[in-house]
């Protein structure tokens, strides 16, 4: 017997939200169908909702939770713990993509335990979680995660505030940030929430090292990830093409979020 097709709902109607909708609606995971949308512009949802064959459903989060298998989270990291609450207390699966979030909602994980739900936070913008993990069985001696980012790309980040600096005069690559995991999401949550994923598989958020560079020399969203322990060494290197509407955001972090419902619906699991 064939296994029912999961049904994914969308909560947020930005770059990310838009393009695993529009995947789904093309059937780019067999094993899940788009069952609606929400969004706080919720007239964009319905004007995005008539692009797509499906025509899914534009509902308010409680009856889109109500009606659907999986929650994907693909909002700003402020409403991620509204959408948490009401996904995981109806029991329903969350795909958490403003994974930063997470580093300090404890509360959320004891939520989902309670009601036999799973939080999911894929790879998004990154590579090699699936050997950190391995790795964390063992000892980890460190983990540090250089990104480095086009001016533009870091323009609005709270970090920026704290930091002074003119990202408008910025020449030269320049340091932003360097500090733990739990303060870069903090302070540059839009642009760094691939360090969540991170500190997640390995050291945890406090000993997981990150450092930021506002680097007009590059054209590419990248992240350096060096860990060493017991095992010896891993070097990582990922450079990813930001997205065309949002340059805070890299192609890859959609593809990252389409990989993982396509893993949740698979019959096949492939890597730890």
């Amino acid at each position: 017997m064939s296994r029912l097709k999961k049904s994914i709902g969308i909560a947020g109607c930005g770059t990310i939200g838009r393009k695993v909708a529009s995947e789904l609606d093309a059937g780019a995971v067999p094993g899940a169908i788009l069952g609606g949308i929400t969004s706080r512009n919720m007239d964009r949802a319905r004007r995005f909702a008539l692009t797509l064959d499906c025509s899914p459903p534009v509902t308010e989060l409680d009856q889109l939770v109500q009606t659907t298998d999986l929650v994907v989270e693909a909002a700003p990291a402020s409403a991620m713990e509204s959408i948490a609450v009401a996904t995981l207390s109806a029991g329903k699966d969350l795909m958490a993509l403003s994974g930063g979030a997470l580093l300090e909602s404890d509360d959320l994980f004891s939520l989902a335990e309670k009601n036999e739900a799973t939080i999911y936070v894929p790879s998004g913008a990154i590579a090699g979680l699936d050997g950190i993990a391995g790795a964390s069985v063992g000892r980890i001696d460190s983990l540090v995660m250089t990104t480095r980012k086009p001016p533009d790309g870091l323009k609005g980040a709270p970090g920026i505030k704290v930091s002074g600096i003119n990202l408008d005069e910025v020449i030269e690559p320049t340091v932003v940030y360097e500090g733990p995991a739990l303060e870069a999401c903090r302070l540059f949550p839009a642009n760094v929430n691939v360090s969540a994923a991170l500190s997640m598989a390995g050291l945890g958020p406090r000993r997981t090292r990150i450092r930021i560079y506002a680097d007009p020399t590059v054209d590419k969203n990248t992240h350096d990830i060096v860990v060493e322990g017991e095992f010896g060494r891993l070097s990582i290197l990922i450079e990813n093409i930001p997205s065309e509407s949002n340059p805070r955001t890299g192609k890859l972090s959609a593809l990252s979020a389409l990989a993982t419902l396509r893993r949740i619906t698979s019959h096949l699991q492939v890597g730890t």
